[in-house]
């Protein structure tokens, strides 16, 4: 089993680059194969839209608590890491110019020896997308050609594309990531349609506050889209976070059973010390014990 860690680069410690860097040399030192770098570009004092992954559909974060923009903190991390993968986890795909994404993505690629994983999502926010001018509705179609353009622009020699959300002419993006045929896609969401995005672009899923109890559903779900398509389950990585719920080494190995690769670990620090605590309880209850999983 793999272990990933989200959203250690919001408030006020993300302001510290030296908390930034420590964060990074800390995760590889203790065995973290993944380092998730969240987003959300603005936050609101109220939110209409629900959030998904709460009961009461409120986020657990207020609107002070900015973090740092992905591609930005992962390039940062690139020059003081060297072996972790670099995710953006997840960054809201229709709300951004597909070729800067590509660009941006492309690059921390290059920057960091082939080590950048694009995760990519929809979103939940409807207040988000109107303050970026970007329509909420359709956002999924949005991304589809948003992908094609993307993935385009990272494999093709000479890049176009010709959709109903853009329109990409005939031209050249460089330098080309290192990872081929690229960098690898993991889409995250939990709904069918997002699944149907896993089966069509993805080399991975990310799957939130799930458990071994809600997780068979879906993963029968998606193995039939992926066969819809001449793919399976083998063919991407399966990476769930359990968000909120406990999670110990049992709950490890039922994951496990299920074909799980990646653990996604949530972490919260409000300093460098608080960090290390949390990590170093992680390596020795899961990481060391989890690694022969």
């Amino acid at each position: 089993m793999k272990f990933g860690i989200q959203t250690l680069f919001g408030g006020p410690v993300a302001s510290r680059p030296d908390y930034v860097i420590a964060a990074g040399k800390a995760l590889e030192e203790r065995g973290f194969s993944h380092l998730w770098a969240a987003e959300h570009v603005v936050n609101f004092e109220r939110y209409g839209s629900r959030y998904p992954y709460s009961d009461d559909g409120v986020p657990p974060f207020d609107a002070e608590m900015g973090i740092l923009e992905p591609f930005t903190v992962l390039s940062f991390l690139a020059a003081h890491t060297r072996e972790i993968q670099l995710g953006s986890g997840i960054t809201i795909l229709p709300q951004r110019n597909p070729v800067y994404l590509a660009k941006q993505a492309a690059d921390v690629d290059v920057l960091s020896g082939g080590r950048l994983v694009l995760g990519v999502g929809v979103g939940w926010a409807a207040e988000e997308y109107e303050a970026l001018a970007v329509p909420f509705a359709r956002r999924g179609a949005r991304a589809r050609d948003y992908l094609q353009v993307i993935r385009s622009l990272w494999c093709d020699p000479v890049s176009s594309f010709d959709g109903e959300f853009y329109r990409l002419p005939a031209c050249v993006q460089g330098p080309k990531p290192v990872r081929k045929p690229h960098p690898p896609i993991y889409i995250g969401g939990e709904s069918d349609a997002a699944l149907r995005r896993v089966a069509e672009f993805g080399q991975g899923w990310m799957g939130y506050r799930l458990t071994p109890e809600t997780l068979p559903e879906r993963l029968q779900r998606l193995s039939a889209m992926l066969a819809e398509r001449g793919r399976d389950l083998a063919d991407i990585e399966i990476a769930v976070s359990p968000y909120d719920a406990r999670c110990d080494l049992d709950t490890v190995k039922r994951f496990a059973e299920l074909g799980v690769g990646q653990l996604i670990l949530v972490g919260f620090a409000d300093s460098q010390d608080d960090l290390m605590r949390q990590l170093d309880g992680i390596a020795e209850a899961l990481i060391v014990p989890g690694a022969a999983l």
